[in-house]
């Protein structure tokens, strides 16, 4: 496809990927709007100009503070809507070339967390970071546990104190057992660490008792997010026994601003890894259902320059979104628009692919220096976190933007 829009290069917002998101300006309440190059468009601004019309999409569809209506569309108009973007950014005669409103600098607006979130669900799915966990944890020799190659571990996660990112988490306080002592104190954690991880939104509600099974579980996913589920490691260290993780992980998570298409993604599909040994029925499934999505990790201390700490792949994980999916609603839990999965921490074979500063540094043992000079076993306060993610192939380019976060002094 060829634009008449101009389009930096690089720019994760080709004409191939028209992700969705939310914005606003000093003068304009949040609405819907894509992304081209270094642009947004605003979807209530096409609407007027009549492009959609056929699809009898209602105003208040766009004019919205989040995605979740225009989700509830279903596939077929959501995914019609992209294709009349694409047409009319090709069309040298597009009626977009006439609207002065239609376009604003993404440098020049304010983006917002894009669905209204309703439940979170936190996966574990990647083998090697898995593995990295139990060797430090556990045994070395033994490091998964029974249950993780018979089923996609997670657990239900905090969906009121995810952020979008550019907003700031605070250190969190909570209890932390001393070294040597029996006793835990009351503090702030001193082992704050960041996940390389991405979601994947729900795009159509369930009943209580409904099940999806893997053959049909991507027309239940809308798109996809880059995720950084903030940890306190000393924090879930104590508390992790009996029930798994709590204030170790609510305090705060961000996402990404945009919404990439599974539609968009479909040319990155990969095969993934052997799963051994052989799952139940329920959870097999056929065709390429991994995705090739190069991903980054940057660390910026304040007033420095960043350090990319890891390069990634999300094709690394050992359970897929669909495999997720069907094990999340096996037992009749239902899902709605809007519902927010995560992948867990991703992470790679190469120490510089591990997707945490417990897994780069080693849990303190093996400091990560950055281009300053600088050291880190942990993030620091005003340490900015910085992850990134794209594909490409065959010329095609198709990115997620950036997450961001500062974290903050404990209040």
């Amino acid at each position: 496809m060829k634009t008449w829009i101009s389009i930096p290069d690089p720019s994760d917002f080709t004409i191939y990927n028209i992700p969705f998101g939310i914005y606003s300006t000093p003068s304009t309440k949040p609405r819907v709007c894509i992304a081209i190059g270094n642009q947004i468009l605003d979807l209530t601004i096409a609407r007027k100009l009549g492009v959609f019309k056929g699809l009898k999409i209602k105003k208040s569809v766009f004019k919205n503070n989040f995605l979740n209506d225009f989700i509830a569309l279903g596939k077929e108009k959501t995914n019609t809507v992209r294709e009349i973007i694409q047409k009319e950014l090709c069309d040298e005669n597009s009626v977009f070339k006439k609207s002065k409103n239609l376009f604003h600098l993404q440098s020049e607006v304010q983006m917002h967390l894009p669905i209204a979130i309703g439940d979170y669900t936190d996966f574990y799915s990647s083998i090697e970071h898995a593995t990295n966990v139990g060797m430090m944890f556990r045994d070395p020799d033994n490091a998964l546990l029974p249950n993780w190659k018979h089923l996609p571990v997670g657990y239900h996660g905090r969906a009121s104190s995810i952020v979008v990112s550019g907003e700031n988490i605070h250190r969190p306080m909570g209890q932390v057992q001393p070294p040597n002592s029996d006793a835990p104190v009351f503090k702030a954690s001193c082992r704050v660490d960041f996940e390389l991880e991405m979601g994947f939104i729900i795009g159509q509600n369930t009943s209580l008792g409904t099940k999806i099974n893997t053959a049909d579980a991507e027309n239940y996913i809308f798109g996809k997010v880059l995720f950084n589920d903030w940890s306190a490691r000393d924090i879930q260290k104590w508390e992790y026994v009996p029930l798994g993780p709590f204030l170790a992980k609510n305090f705060g998570s961000s996402m990404s601003p945009w919404v990439v298409t599974l539609e968009a993604l479909e040319p990155f599909r990969i095969k993934g890894p052997e799963q051994n040994p052989k799952v139940l029925p329920y959870l097999e499934y056929d065709g390429l259902k991994n995705y090739d999505i190069n991903l980054e990790v940057a660390i910026e201390p304040k007033d420095k320059s960043e350090t990319i700490v890891s390069h990634s792949n999300f094709k690394y994980m050992y359970w897929n979104m669909s495999q997720q999916l069907a094990h999340h609603t096996s037992n009749g839990c239902n899902v709605k628009i809007g519902d927010l999965m995560a992948s867990g921490t991703i992470s790679g074979k190469e120490s510089n692919s591990f997707g945490s500063m417990l897994e780069l540094a080693w849990g303190g043992q093996k400091p990560i220096t950055l281009n300053d000079g600088e050291k880190r076993t942990f993030i620091e306060d005003f340490d900015t976190v910085i992850m990134r993610g794209f594909c490409e192939k065959d010329g095609i380019r198709v990115g997620f933007g950036e997450v961001k976060s500062q974290l903050l002094p404990a209040l």
